[in-house]
């Protein structure tokens, strides 16, 4: 799925000198479902903001099915669809049903086939009575859940998820992973859940920057244990 050479300079206010925060690197991610693991900070986020060509790389490229993210973004990004941490990051209008409408309308659909394809999508979604509810009175899980189902609603080859579960309780993570397991799409997600991670393909272990082990899920979980022990 993605092809990466990159290095990402990201200037340092302290000392006005370029950090890299993200080595180079050369990936190949044709998984089902790829976990990237890691301490905060140690580039997890520039990483996968990379596939959908949020973040461009400083030097190389990155390729999405064969589209490069610099001089092909815009069909890179209809194809990545991008879950933030904080469903509210994503989450703009003030209800599910206006959220859903203002992703389907690149699909060109009229005012009534648009509202009533949203109302099916929630539906489907488990989130059709919370259709004309305020974002703010959802729950956190039902807000990722209402960001996962405006992200899909576009019906992208590939999800990306940024810690998903990272501000659900228990119940809510195991709804989110649920309806995860369900979905046809290729999925790569960074979480701090290693018990999670175990469930996937294949696992990333970032280390300041750099890729510290790449492959095995529980040999991953192991190995960067150790790099929290040490």
């Amino acid at each position: 799925m993605v092809g990466a050479g990159v290095s990402i300079p990201l200037s340092d206010p302290r000392n006005t000198q370029d950090k890299i925060i993200l080595a180079p690197l050369t990936l190949t991610l044709a998984e089902q479902r790829i976990a990237v693991i890691g301490a905060n900070g140690s580039g997890k986020s520039t990483l996968l903001r990379l596939i959908n060509g949020l973040v461009l790389p400083s030097t190389g490229t990155v390729h999405v099915n064969g589209r490069n993210t610099r001089t092909q973004a815009t069909a890179v990004r209809r194809s990545v669809g991008f879950v933030f941490t904080d469903p509210l990051s994503q989450l703009v209008m003030p209800t599910p049903q206006e959220d859903l409408e203002l992703s389907l309308r690149r699909q060109k659909l009229g005012k009534k086939e648009r509202a009533q394809k949203a109302a099916a999508i929630l539906a489907d979604h488990g989130l059709g009575h919370l259709a004309q509810s305020s974002i703010f009175e959802l729950s956190g899980g039902e807000r990722q859940l209402t960001a996962l189902a405006t992200v899909l609603a576009v019906a992208p080859d590939i999800l990306v998820l940024d810690e998903p579960s990272t501000l659900l309780d228990l119940r809510n993570t195991k709804l989110l992973m649920d309806r995860l397991d369900a979905l046809p799409q290729q999925i790569v997600m960074s979480t701090h859940d290693l018990t999670l991670a175990a469930t996937f393909d294949r696992v990333l272990v970032i280390d300041k920057g750099d890729v510290a082990y790449d492959g095995d899920p529980q040999e991953a979980i192991a190995r960067y244990r150790v790099l929290v022990g040490a």
